[in-house]
């Protein structure tokens, strides 16, 4: 196992890398960089609001590896002066040859160095572990609930298959898995956080204001009532992929002569679910948790974390894109990655603790 787990380690190196080179190279021919953006405001006469000008963000550095700048980019920059031009392409690193800034990015980011917002006066590294417990946060607690839910309900279904309890629960669940999960959020805010109907939680944010002030268990009780409705939202079409996969492998194993002899043998038919068969079926579980988490993490809370002015991981990496602050972008992107590719090595471990007769030591 230890030299499995050190093959996949090795992997991890490789994958960041081409997942890093392929947009890296994307993004140069990609049209509205930093450099047009300058270009524009200062067209406009906002120079204030020039990308890099608000603190610490205008160094070279930070912006290695991000797009091109020609007079051809913006059709007003053929009204500026050329040497006006020229400096805001050095400001922001873009004067640099393309393997140069490509070599750079590369050795910044294996030391974590991801630099500097253009945007927001701060370090990407910064703003990655201000958003990151948001998100972590909302995805965690969210996966728990999923599975807390769909793991039983989906054995319940597997062992009452075919009857009411198993046609109406499968209508439910599906019901919710249709239903999009900004849409369910729109419900919750106009029907509990103070509209034309109930004043039961509140509308945007995390904690309250006076958070800080509050005793340990008043931090606790407050974080659970701002963290209630975003959950809710972000689970209502979780459950349907989980549940019909619980199901469908109990329904499995329960079919396969294992079980047969037991029965033969007259074990009690909980001891053959529980003890044999849960152990086998949930493998499949298993196996989709990496998947689960990162949906729940990243794509299933965007727009909870926009709607709900939630400051997460999603909504920073997803303002960086529109704003097309590249620092913020390839630091998201990057740590994405790597916790997706960590949480894939922390199943294939689950997968031993779960069924010891698993051996990736004998894979070829």
């Amino acid at each position: 196992m230890t030299a499995y787990l050190l093959r996949r380690l090795l992997l991890v190196i490789p994958t960041l890398w081409a997942i890093i080179t392929i947009n890296f190279f994307i993004v140069q021919i990609a049209p509205g960089g930093p450099v047009d953006q300058a270009i524009a405001a200062i067209e406009m006469g906002q120079n204030s609001g020039l990308p890099g000008s608000n603190g610490g963000s205008g160094t070279g550095h930070a912006n290695a590896g991000v797009g091109q700048v020609g007079d051809s980019q913006y059709r007003g920059s053929r009204g500026l002066d050329p040497e006006v031009i020229a400096e805001i392409t050095r400001r922001y690193g873009f004067d640099k040859p393309l393997h140069e800034r490509y070599f750079d990015m590369l050795w910044r980011y294996a030391r974590f160095d991801f630099g500097d917002s253009l945007f927001q006066g701060a370090s990407v590294m910064q703003l990655v572990k201000s958003s990151l417990p948001v998100s972590v946060s909302l995805g965690l607690w969210s996966t728990l609930i999923i599975y807390l839910v769909s793991i039983p309900l989906g054995i319940r279904k597997a062992v009452k298959n075919g009857s009411a309890f198993d046609i109406w629960s499968s209508t439910v669940i599906i019901i919710g898995y249709a239903v999009p999960s900004f849409l369910f959020a729109i419900m919750l805010i106009v029907f509990f956080t103070g509209g034309n109907y109930l004043d039961w939680f509140p509308l945007r944010g995390l904690t309250s204001a006076n958070f800080d002030s509050l005793p340990w268990y008043g931090k606790i009780s407050d974080y659970l009532w701002h963290i209630t409705l975003p959950v809710l939202a972000t689970v209502i079409g979780g459950f349907a992929t989980l549940t019909m996969l619980t199901k469908n492998s109990f329904l499995d194993e329960v079919q396969k002569q294992y079980v047969v002899t037991a029965r033969a043998k007259g074990l009690d038919e909980r001891k053959i679910l529980y003890r044999h068969v849960f152990r086998n079926a949930m493998l499949l579980v298993i196996a989709g948790f990496p998947a689960t988490f990162i949906s729940m993490f990243f794509t299933g809370s965007l727009l909870i974390e926009v709607m709900f002015s939630l400051h997460g991981l999603g909504l920073l990496g997803y303002d960086a894109t529109l704003q097309r602050d590249f620092p913020v972008m390839f630091g998201t992107l990057y740590i994405f990655t790597l916790i997706g590719l960590l949480l894939n090595i922390v199943s294939d471990i689950t997968y031993t603790l779960v069924d010891p007769r698993i051996d990736f030591e004998g894979r070829q």
